[in-house]
């Protein structure tokens, strides 16, 4: 009898199909915390396309309006280029503000904080074409960018500190499935029959505010992180509180021993600044794995393949009005392979997945520079650059799309991560900045040899990553740096005198060899 009523009580707690260690809330934070977030970064991105012939008239009206001539051409597309690429300059702002705030504010309250700019910039953007002010466009999509600098940091942050180990990467894996999300309703309310339309297209915008106030609305009733509880507002019964919460189970010691365990090694440590992660020898190698991660993410020629999307398309014998339908399916593949990476990541690991999925992208655009050279030659061609278009988005959206954000949060400790995370996201929105300038020189000096430069980029990604890598699945923050501690050639200070001075304490005998000592609790399973 007693044996039911625990069972009853983890029923109610936690989802009927989930593990134990998913519990409702736990899922709750994901999905809202990622709406308002990581949705909303993705839907920037892919709706600006519809309405681009109508946000372009809008332009020239209002031009014409106030100083009585048309616009000329290039001045019309060096607006439309700051229209679209302000976003990235505005992510970039973003990012930079993210520890100042997040250090007073926390994660929970940041992503709150954060939705005022979502909803002013909806207000903006929705309002600009009956104000006949372009430059409330432009204003709102620099704040947009804001937002989603804020979002990509902090996010992952979050749901990495509320998240068991053992499914810390499939949580951290809502993020890019969110994206993915975001960018496939962009691409259908951008559909003529829903708001694709000169009359409407301004509700395209407008939508933003919505994911932004369910947020707003809802995040307030879910706990802090607790790990930002404990060490840095030094609250164990809040974070324990957190914990039990998120975790829907009334024992949470391990998790709080965990915590407390990295924080006895940090306990004299304030937050750290980029300039000391930068130059700081014990995390090098994690710095420029993150570097090179962000760099690899934005640099591998996603890009590209939306830009010859349409015209491949074409070239099968699609017709123009029905090629933004047949481009739904991209948005669809994008989602359908996020979600696959999020059920297989905890099982598979995430360095499998980065490696496979930057190695495959590799061979699918060289297979696509093939077919696009040669699409005049037979009739089946141009169908074979669809499946590779298919592929290469697959691809990407397996591995490569969502564990950088993952891996910034597992490198480092809790006082470093603010710092590495504006490190990331600045190496991100500066690399998506400089696609966004960069592609259509490449593009018209390449052609479709282009590709070619996306796929050395991908097979540099997939090698490095291949002798570099740790495999960090299933481990404590603790153990990942001793994962990089070899390849940096140095153990942190706050450790090493720690351990020691435990030992001493504990055992009064002389101390190990430490190489020998975790080799041999690496065999045993202690680490």
């Amino acid at each position: 009898m007693e044996l039911s009523e625990k069972r009853l009580a983890m029923d109610l707690t936690c989802c009927p199909l989930a593990s134990q260690d998913w519990s409702c809330l736990l899922l709750v934070a994901s999905f809202v915390g990622a709406f308002g977030s990581s949705f909303l970064y993705g839907y920037n991105l892919s709706v600006v396309n519809a309405p681009t012939p109508y946000i372009k008239a809008f332009y020239n009206e209002s031009w014409e309006r106030r100083h009585g001539h048309p616009i000329d051409p290039d001045t019309l597309t060096l607006l439309w280029s700051v229209t679209v690429s302000i976003f990235a300059i505005g992510g970039l702002v973003g990012t930079l503000m993210v520890k100042l705030i997040g250090k007073v504010l926390g994660r929970k309250y940041t992503l709150l904080v954060n939705n005022g700019f979502a909803i002013s910039a909806a207000l903006l953007m929705a309002c600009s074409l009956q104000a006949g002010a372009f430059e409330m466009l432009i204003v709102g999509r620099f704040i947009m960018g804001v937002d989603g600098g804020i979002s990509l940091s902090v996010l992952p942050m979050y749901l990495n500190e509320i998240s068991p180990k053992e499914i810390r990467g499939a949580l951290g894996q809502v993020t890019a499935i969110f994206i993915c999300i975001g960018v496939f309703t962009g691409q259908l309310l951008g559909l003529p029959e829903l708001l694709g339309k000169e009359s409407t297209w301004p509700y395209l915008f407008g939508v933003i505010a919505v994911p932004a106030l369910v947020q707003l609305v809802s995040l307030p009733f879910l706990p802090e992180s607790p790990r930002f509880l404990l060490f840095e507002k030094h609250d164990q019964a809040g974070a324990e509180k957190a914990f039990q919460t998120f975790l829907g189970k009334e024992d949470v010691s391990r998790e709080v021993e965990e915590v407390l365990a990295e924080s006895r090694v940090q306990r004299n440590i304030q937050l750290v600044s980029v300039l000391e992660l930068l130059r700081s020898p014990f995390v090098r190698w994690q710095v420029i794995t993150v570097i090179v991660t962000m760099a690899c993410y934005q640099l591998c020629g996603l890009n590209a393949i939306w830009f010859y999307t349409n015209s491949i398309f074409g070239k099968a014998g699609i017709s123009p009005e029905k090629i933004p339908y047949i481009t739904l399916s991209t948005g669809g593949i994008e989602t359908l392979a996020a979600i696959f990476s999020g059920l297989v990541i905890e099982r598979l690991g995430r360095r499998p997945l980065l490696i496979g999925g930057f190695g495959l992208m590799a061979l699918f655009f060289g297979i696509i520079t093939i077919t696009l050279t040669f699409q005049d030659h037979a009739p089946w061609i141009p169908y074979l650059s669809i499946v590779c278009i298919l592929a290469i988005i697959a691809s990407f959206c397996s591995g490569p799309g969502g564990i950088p954000f993952i891996l910034t949060g597992e490198f480092f400790q809790q006082s470093q991560r603010p710092a590495a995370f504006i490190i990331a996201g600045t190496v991100n929105w500066l690399s998506n900045f400089a696609v966004g300038l960069l592609f259509p020189f490449i593009q018209k000096s390449l052609d479709t040899y282009c590709f070619l430069v996306f796929a050395t980029i991908c097979l540099t990604g997939a090698v490095y990553f291949y002798f570099v890598l740790p495999e960090t699945k299933n481990r404590t923050f603790a153990e990942i740096s001793q994962a990089f501690a070899k390849r940096n050639k140095a153990i942190p200070p706050e450790e090493n005198t720690n351990s020691a001075a435990s030992d001493a304490k504990v055992t009064r005998r002389p101390e190990p060899d430490p190489a020998s000592t975790l080799d041999n609790y690496t065999k045993n399973g202690i680490v």
